[in-house]
């Protein structure tokens, strides 16, 4: 079984930036394909971006093509999602997710592992 704890959620104004990161125990990290999602208030959890297992590949979301980052460090056993340009249309809690496997993911009932979610909050 792997834990994954996010943080690196905060308030910022839009046009800014933010780094999330998602530390991982428990198993070898290197193991497990990982996943951002995030839900808003009142709002379904969606798809963010994805990453396999190596890091070779990755797939985002059309709503955060272009500004948003995937990227891992497995030696760290930590992911992180790099937010550029953020808009107020970005706000909400944002979850690291992993799940063993050699492909990349963008299912929610794909990922079988979660964190606790960090809150991102986007002000106009």
């Amino acid at each position: 079984q792997v834990q994954l704890v996010e943080s690196g959620g905060a308030l910022v104004q839009a046009g800014g930036s933010l780094r999330l990161s998602c530390a991982t125990s428990g198993r070898t990290f290197s193991s497990y394909a990982m996943g951002w999602f995030r839900q808003a208030p009142g709002k379904e959890r969606e798809f963010v971006a994805a990453i396999s297992r190596s890091g070779s590949v990755t797939r985002y979301a059309d709503s955060v093509k272009g500004r948003f980052t995937i990227s891992r460090d497995n030696a760290k056993n930590t992911g992180y999602l790099k937010m550029n340009s953020l808009k107020p249309g970005d706000t909400a809690a944002y979850y690291c997710a992993a799940r063993t496997g050699s492909d990349y993911y963008i299912r929610r009932n794909d990922y079988n592992y979660w964190g606790q979610g960090t809150q991102v909050t986007v002000s106009s």
